[in-house]
């Protein structure tokens, strides 16, 4: 863990208001991710599930939650099952959570360690009538892997039948979707070690650098600033490689002339930052990448006006591919027939800018969220728009993280990383 101790005053504020949703007389448990084998007696770096950190801000595998507000016993309203620690885990993997660290984090006074966990869990499924369950649905979601909630349901379903099932997921979906001030502030951090990342390549990048150079330069100043690792996996397209939408080899040489596409960003304390940002090989834009840029750019600044509460994500990406399509014209890239004749259910516009512009970002890069529902004050997306012209050899997209406010335009948390032509250009040739 290298990101600084989080006031545990969130989780407890957390946990309160999931069990304010809950059914009487109902209890939920969320279980961590497992730790994944890539082979031998190798394993990838763990990864916490999001629904328990979120509830508990426990970071380590072999934990589980259980919430029973109505539990008869006040001792078992809340409960964290740990790895029990010892001299030899600690010599070999570091040190765990103690039960008193593990209070410290969450705010939960009982902890058990899990050889422990079948018989309390048993005495309290005795005291309740439903129990729910954590399953993954997000509407991106495509696992394949079976994961050790879905083991843990499975074991849960068998063994106790008799008992009601619920989902936490809905309830999650909305709660997690609107931020609390502490966890803006985690995404503000993340926000701003991936400025000092962008800030670092603006003064780096020269023709014929590599692509791999440039992820590289990110990811030490990431990591020499608290974070991880990237947010996700990071995007670094020079040239034509802009137009391949999940481009992530970043392994060619970027050569004068051409530019950049650059979509990374840093997390922080597992909320993610996401960013991009498009810059010239060689320091400065040719004009006719300025005159695309400048759309993108515009689109992106009228698209930020339309995140107000009250909107919903589908007639928001309508309104912002109007604005696009009339960018595309200027640009003579469409011309009014090819609006005339479009496809409703593809527009024309799609040619060229064929993505959504926002999505939900907090614990997730693309975070819970119920994209149907109105947005609230204190919501945070992503704005991207993006025209992608492989005939003329390059894509721009342009991002930023913005929190929606009660009233207004929404707070941009990336209002410090440059984006306007004129000061990437000056900065790229100070």
């Amino acid at each position: 863990m290298k990101y600084h101790l989080i006031d545990r005053s969130l989780f407890i504020k957390n946990r309160g208001a999931f069990c304010s949703k809950m059914k009487a007389n109902s209890l939920a448990v969320f279980n961590s991710n497992d730790i994944y084998p890539t082979g031998a007696d190798s394993t990838m770096p763990f990864e916490q599930h999001r629904d328990i950190f979120y509830l508990s801000g426990v970071d380590q595998e072999e934990s589980v939650l259980v919430l029973f507000p109505d539990c008869p016993n006040e001792k078992h309203r809340e409960i964290l099952f740990l790895k029990e620690t010892n001299a030899h885990i600690a010599i070999w993997e570091g040190e765990k959570l103690t039960k008193e660290k593990a209070f410290e984090t969450s705010g939960i006074k009982t902890v058990y360690w899990l050889t422990d966990m079948n018989k309390v869990f048993h005495e309290i499924m005795s005291q309740c009538d439903t129990v729910f369950i954590n399953t993954n649905e997000h509407y991106r979601a495509n696992i394949e892997t079976e994961t050790r909630e879905d083991r843990f349901v499975k074991w849960l379903k068998k063994t106790y039948p008799a008992h009601a099932v619920a989902k936490s997921n809905p309830i999650l979906q909305r709660l997690r979707a609107v931020k609390n001030p502490l966890e803006i502030d985690l995404i503000q951090q993340a926000c701003d070690i991936t400025e000092k990342g962008f800030r670092r390549i603006l003064d780096f990048v020269k023709p014929n650098v590599w692509e791999y150079e440039i992820e590289a330069e990110f990811i030490h100043e990431f990591i020499k600033n608290r974070s991880r690792k990237f947010a996700y996996t990071p995007i670094i397209a020079s040239g034509n490689n802009a137009n391949v939408l999940h481009y992530v080899e970043n392994n060619k040489q970027c050569k004068a002339g051409d530019l950049i596409l650059m979509d990374l960003a840093a997390e922080y304390a597992n909320y993610s930052s996401d960013m991009t940002r498009t810059i010239p090989v060689s320091g400065r834009f040719s004009e006719r990448q300025k005159e695309v840029y400048n759309a993108v750019n515009r689109v992106k600044k009228e698209a930020a006006k339309m995140l107000v509460p009250g909107n919903d994500l589908p007639t928001y990406h309508a309104e912002v591919g109007k604005i696009m399509t009339s960018e595309l014209l200027g640009l003579n890239l469409l011309d009014k027939a090819d609006v005339q004749n479009e496809n409703p259910d593809w527009p024309a516009y799609k040619k060229y800018f064929m993505h959504g512009t926002s999505h939900h970002l907090g614990l997730d890069t693309h975070d819970y969220g119920i994209i149907t529902e109105p947005m609230q004050a204190n919501m945070v997306f992503t704005i991207e728009p993006a025209i992608y012209i492989p005939q003329e050899g390059f894509g721009i997209r342009l991002e930023d993280d913005v929190v929606v406010q009660e009233t207004g335009e929404p707070f941009n948390l990336m209002r410090n990383i440059p984006i306007e032509i004129e000061e990437i250009e000056t900065l790229m040739n100070a």
